[in-house]
């Protein structure tokens, strides 16, 4: 769970997770709420950064530490209760099974997400963005934008993540490159809901994540194309290596990933 100032909504995400999670991993990305309290209360695996990296930093460090852990199968949920964790065990038994390498909860299939209170000028840019990528990328996926994600372990491990973004447009470029490399994505049909207390990004925002949407398509297929090659989709390209723990004497629970120094 990559969180941020998730403290009203924490403890009815977490109180959803079905029994066959194995691991509960909160990162805080610098929250001035309780939410690494209510987080340790609820006995969550929690590391923290000492100031706001991001969102796409704060997955990076969802994903070293779940690999760390040994995982085999690593489901994104955000902690806002925007997506219900009660499909997690649908999600990570695709890939448990061998069907998928990545499975999205997508709020468009099964027409629920304007019934959801998804604003329109969301949907609407949902579904623009979604057919100009499908267009351009080749796949045939109802929607990119999802933050409900399921990964296998060889995903996270070579995926050059660390190429990727720091800000929200992390999830588009990590799904640009499960393309790019070829990994099998499926999707289920999720609800949405959209409330006061659930995190969502602005409009200048959203616009600033579109066209990173835009860019990222367009290098996509350009490497589709072979007429250019970026490191973003590049198999030579940083990723999640483990022995980035090996400069650390203290054990993982106890110290910041980012930093290396205690934290809670």
């Amino acid at each position: 769970m990559p969180a941020y100032n998730a403290a009203k909504t924490l403890e009815k995400t977490v109180a959803e997770f079905p029994d066959i999670v194995d691991l509960k991993i909160l990162v805080d990305d610098g929250s001035t709420d309780e939410t690494v309290q209510i987080a340790n209360k609820l006995g969550l695996q929690v590391f923290i950064h000492e100031k706001n990296y991001g969102y796409g930093r704060n997955q990076q460090t969802c994903y070293r530490e779940a690999l760390a852990a040994g995982v085999d199968i690593a489901v994104m949920v955000h902690p806002d209760y925007q997506y219900t964790p009660l499909l997690v065990t649908a999600m990570a038994s695709m890939i448990a099974y061998g069907v998928y390498d990545v499975v999205l909860g997508s709020r468009i299939l099964g027409g629920q997400a304007r019934k959801g209170g998804m604003p329109l000028y969301k949907y609407v840019a949902n579904r623009s963005l979604t057919a100009f990528q499908n267009a351009l990328t080749g796949a045939k996926l109802s929607e990119y934008h999802s933050g409900y994600r399921a990964f296998s372990r060889d995903v996270l491990i070579n995926l050059p993540l660390l190429e990727n973004s720091d800000d929200f447009v992390f999830d588009n470029e990590m799904l640009a490159q499960c393309i790019v490399f070829g990994y099998r994505i499926g999707e289920v049909s999720c609800p949405t809901k959209y409330f006061k207390e659930a995190s969502s990004i602005n409009f200048p925002r959203s616009v600033k994540y579109g066209l990173g949407v835009v860019s990222t398509t367009l290098k996509c297929w350009l490497q589709r194309m072979g007429i250019v090659h970026y490191r973003l989709f590049s198999r030579a390209g940083r990723k999640l290596l483990l022995d980035y723990y090996c400069a650390f004497p203290s054990s993982r629970d106890e110290r910041n990933p980012i930093t290396g120094t205690s934290q809670l």
